[in-house]
């Protein structure tokens, strides 16, 4: 009996001496994960800023579409003569131009919306 109960407590040693060394290994390692979780979480990489941006652009390419409709229809009541239409036009137009100056990418502020 003696002896098995040497061998069971060599066998516990070991199984205690690997389970601390790891809780050891776990409590020297999680300042780094602390660290380095907080520098992922702070930092964004070049991919999600380009799709950051890219999702900028199709939303002010939507909001410039929508505009320049407005735009036109606007331009086209006031060609027939309603005075309202032709003031709300001016203020359209300077809503693109405003989304233009501010996305460079969408074209030139300098130039009138296309209309027929």
């Amino acid at each position: 009996m003696r002896g098995l109960s040497c061998i069971a407590l060599v066998l516990s040693s070991f199984m205690l001496n690997g389970c601390l060394v790891r809780a050891a290994a776990d409590v020297v390692t999680a300042p780094v994960k602390v660290v380095s979780a907080g520098v992922d979480a702070a930092t964004t990489s070049q991919s999600e800023a380009d799709a950051k941006r890219g999702r900028e652009l199709r939303e002010a390419e939507e909001q410039l579409g929508k505009l320049n409709r407005r735009y036109e229809r606007q331009m086209e009541n006031c060609r027939e003569g309603d005075d309202r239409e032709c003031f709300a036009a001016r203020e359209t137009y300077s809503e693109i131009q405003i989304l233009l100056r501010n996305n460079p990418a969408l074209g030139n502020a300098d130039t009138p919306p296309e209309t027929d």
